[in-house]
């Protein structure tokens, strides 16, 4: 039975971070592949200087185009709205019901799961693969994750600490300042030449 990786979110932009993760994912997890969800909408907070949603499916492409194992799909952003991972990871089953799907997460966001709509139908549909970082125990995300499944349904994986976020990456493009190394190449070619995360009138800030 195939082990799909789902990692969702705005990936806005995708950076080393997102693939790290995913790296650490397939080698310490198993799995087959995985697939980057990028969403048309997201449910729990606004997305800031939105370049569109096939503008960042295209980031997510030019991010990921020379790895092994990790797709992109269009799932979401084809059925547009708030993007609910009870609703995917639902689509994904019918679609392909004997696919086994691990749902990635960081710890942040584990941390949270039982304020997500429908959060112990997500722990049926997928099991949660809990990305360990700094600040947030092992041992508390477990006991809060506790009363949603029977017990087998959450497992952890290390990754290394890095302190990158899509809000830095877009906030160093609006302050005209390097983003080489923090992002694929391709993706900094893509933001430069789409001029994106600008100010509007097009110039980094000063």
């Amino acid at each position: 039975m195939p082990d799909i990786g789902i990692l969702g979110g705005t990936f806005n932009p995708p950076h080393l971070g997102h693939l790290v993760m995913v790296q650490e994912a397939l080698d310490q997890l198993d799995l087959d592949r995985v697939v980057l969800m990028p969403v048309a909408e997201p449910p729990h907070k606004e997305a800031h200087a939105d370049p569109g949603a096939d503008v960042r499916l295209e980031l997510c492409r030019l991010a990921t185009q020379d790895a092994d194992n990790v797709e992109v799909s269009t799932l979401e952003i084809d059925r547009g709205g708030p993007s609910y991972t009870v609703d995917t990871l639902r689509e994904l089953h019918d679609r392909v019901p004997e696919n086994a799907l691990t749902f990635i997460v960081g710890g942040d966001m584990a941390h949270s799961l039982a304020s997500w709509q429908e959060p112990e139908a997500i722990l049926e549909l997928a099991r949660l693969a809990v990305a360990e970082r700094d600040g947030l125990r092992r041992e508390d995300i477990a006991r809060g994750l506790e009363p949603l499944h029977s017990g087998d349904r959450v497992v952890f994986f290390d990754m290394p600490r890095i302190d990158l976020s899509s809000s830095a990456i877009r906030d160093r493009v609006a302050e005209g300042r390097p983003i080489r190394y923090l992002v694929p190449d391709s993706v900094v070619q893509a933001i430069e030449s789409r001029r994106l995360y600008r100010h509007a009138d097009g110039r980094p800030a000063v």
